[in-house]
């Protein structure tokens, strides 16, 4: 067995025999991974809460040839992210950045540009006076970060230059199409109009440490939701739960 060192966020965890859990991490050096905590749920376990969900901490890893399970042997909690779990509307926005990141990368895949995405999106959740827009701008950004960049410049579909009239957002195609390409979709495609394109576009260009000066309402934030909603479905391949605690009952 080899020891691993590495920064984590945890993203979710679950119940495991008697006394064990699976935690699924996305850590700096290894990207997405699952490990087995024993004794994790035991009254006076070693790990204490260092192990909730949406926390960051130093792990210690122990990996075994042809087991995709690492061995958890020691958790460093360095920061919990409290205000995730005293406000409804921030564990539901976090839950949803996590849940994200969980649904559409790779295991064993690292990006420390996204790891250090993640956690500026939690940093962020913790001062934000608006939990869901945040949740939605770092949605965008992952979504960049992991190949699904939404597609702004041109025709998804047919690669056209020139969009002609209002631009519609297809999720199966993965961005805007034009008005021909929008009649042969077999899914529904969905509207949106000029300013809610120029934002997704300043959305995706952003730096995540001034990601969130952006603002939207209405028409605008309407429609970024549903186009961004049904962006993450398709690529998911699931609809993710607007609100999922991430962790199974003790």
């Amino acid at each position: 067995m080899s020891l691993i060192k590495t920064p984590a966020m945890t993203l979710k965890s679950r119940k495991w025999g008697e006394a064990d859990r699976i935690v699924t991490f996305y850590t700096k050096s290894l990207g997405k991974i699952r490990g087995i905590a024993r004794g994790a749920r035991r009254q006076k376990s070693r790990f204490g809460a260092a192990l909730e969900p949406l926390t960051l901490s130093h792990l210690n890893l122990f990996e075994k040839s042809g087991d995709s399970l690492y061995r958890i042997s020691q958790v460093d909690l360095l920061e919990p992210f409290a205000r995730c779990r005293e406000s409804l509307t921030v564990m539901a926005a976090a839950a949803r950045i996590a849940n994200v990141v969980a649904a559409i990368t790779p295991e064993g895949d690292p990006d420390p540009e996204l790891f250090e995405t993640l956690e500026q999106g939690l940093r962020s959740l913790m001062t934000s006076p608006d939990p869901a827009m945040t949740a939605l701008l770092f949605q965008i950004r992952l979504l960049s970060l992991t190949g699904f960049r939404p597609q702004t410049d041109h025709c998804a579909a047919c690669g056209k230059d020139r969009l002609i009239g209002e631009p519609q957002f297809s999720p199966v195609s993965g961005g805007l199409v034009c008005a021909t390409c929008a009649m042969r979709q077999t899914a529904r495609c969905l509207p949106l109009s000029r300013g809610s394109l120029s934002f997704l576009q300043q959305a995706i260009r952003l730096a995540p440490s001034v990601l969130t000066r952006l603002k939207a309402d209405g028409r605008v934030r309407a429609e970024l939701e549903d186009a961004i909603e049904g962006y993450v479905t398709v690529v998911a391949g699931k609809r993710l739960p607007p609100v999922d605690f991430l962790v199974t009952p003790a």
